[in-house]
Formats: structure tokens, sequence, C-alpha cells
């Protein structure tokens, strides 16, 4: 078996060893990440240039891109032999809810799972300037992995897990959610730099969520893990029944 771990933290991130010292045994482990902090890249593939792989050590790849190069490149002829599965992570800081729509880390699940092979996400909740313990959501993770391996999961389907900022022992257990709502207070804040320009940051105060029981971040706020099945076809079966009825044939 051959396990891809990747993220969007950068090919430095600490949680990268962890996984792989967790996931060793299983088979062999390979980590195609990129080479630089590539949060909040959501599903961006590189094509309009050339990008460079570098292998600072066996089984490690540093990819001058984004988390779904990563995927792309290592399912697409990079490897000797393509991936078993895909895992992602471990995220520093959570992804759940509508952020999924942003998140580098599961867009390379999202991508595994297009590849047609299983792929799981997973992020901790911890903010950005805490230096987390990823030693026991890396535990977590061979639990999941683990059960994927045993039971499978539906083509085109991706897990999203999410694992609360605890230390050993003290979850409260695992939870299957759905995904939650946040309530964004993101505002276009405008600055002028020494010359007189104006620039811009996308800022705003810390997001929201909405206290929905059966969501990923009410399980997380909690104390338990969640996770979450990501079903890739968007479409809207109901809607599209609906929409029969307009009227709009030429």
């Amino acid at each position: 078996m051959t396990i891809l771990v990747t993220n969007d933290d950068g090919i430095q991130a600490p949680a990268l060893t962890a996984l792989r010292e967790v996931l060793a045994d299983l088979g062999r482990v390979i980590i195609v990440a990129p080479d630089r902090d590539q949060s909040t890249t959501s599903h961006a593939l590189t094509l309009w240039k050339p990008f460079r792989i570098e292998k600072p050590e066996p089984d490690v790849y540093a990819v001058e891109g984004t988390p779904t190069d990563c995927v792309v490149v290592a399912t697409q002829g990079l490897l000797e032999e393509p991936p078993t599965i895909v895992v992602s992570g471990i995220n520093h800081g959570p992804n759940m809810g509508d952020d999924v729509f942003y998140s580098g880390t599961v867009a390379a699940a999202i991508e595994g799972a297009l590849q047609g092979l299983p792929a799981i996400a997973i992020s901790m909740s911890v903010a950005r300037d805490e230096r987390p313990d990823f030693s026991v959501a890396a535990r977590f993770t061979r639990r999941v992995v683990d059960e994927v391996i045993a039971r499978g999961i539906p083509a085109k389907t991706a897990l999203n897990v999410n694992v609360p900022n605890l230390r050993s022992g003290t979850y409260k257990g695992v939870k299957i959610t759905k995904l939650g709502t946040r309530i964004y207070q993101d505002r276009l804040i405008e600055k002028t730099d020494p010359r007189g320009r104006s620039y811009y940051w996308i800022g705003g105060d810390e997001p929201i969520w909405k206290e929905e029981e059966g969501t990923d971040f009410h399980a997380v706020s909690n104390g338990y893990a969640s996770v979450t099945p990501l079903k890739l076809d968007l479409t809207d079966y109901r809607e599209m029944v609906e929409m029969k009825r307009w009227e709009l044939t030429p």
C-alpha cells in the first residue's frame, strides 16, 4: 500500500512527520506537499506556468504549487505507482462548515477523490499563533484510515475530519456530522502605502458559527472529533425538478 500524505501548510509543517509516523506500518508513506504555505488556495491548479519539484529526502517531495497540484502530480506520474489512499493535513486550524470551499487541505482530499482514491482531510482546531501537539490528532487520523481501508467509502466522496485541540484522553468521543454554517464578518480594509497609493486587505473579526446540533462546529466546540462525509456531486436534484417548470424554451 502506498499512502500519499499532503497538506496546505507547506513541506516544513511538523504535522507531516506526525502523520508519517502513525501511518508507517501500513505501507509506504510518501509526502508530496507544497514548498510553502498554500492556505486558502482552495482547488487552484497551476496550468499557465511551469513549476519545480524538489526531493529533499527519500519519499518526500516539495512542489512549487498548490495542494491540488501535489495530488495531481502524485497520481499522474511523479511516483513509481499511484497511491492507494490520500491523507491531507493535519491542518493548523479548523476547516468546518462553509470554509471547506476555501481550504487547500480539503481541496487536496477532494482532488484525491476525483482521481478515484479514498481521501481524508484532517484539521485541528487551534489558533494560528499556537504551537499544538499534533500527536493526538495523528493517532485519530490512523483510526479513520484503518476504518476507510477496512470498510471503504463511496466513489467521489471525501471525509472531512476536525479534531479539537485537547490533550490525550480528554476527547468526549466522535460524532458523524454535517457541515455547519459560518456567519461571515469579513470586510475590505483600505490602507495607504508610503507613496500614497491605496492597498487592501480582506479582514474582519473572528468567525462566528451557528450553534446547530449535529454540525461539525457543534461537535468540535463541545469536545468531540467530527467526521463529515463530503459528496462531490453538488447537483441540487430537488431544484432540478422545480426548474423544469421554468419557461426557458427559446
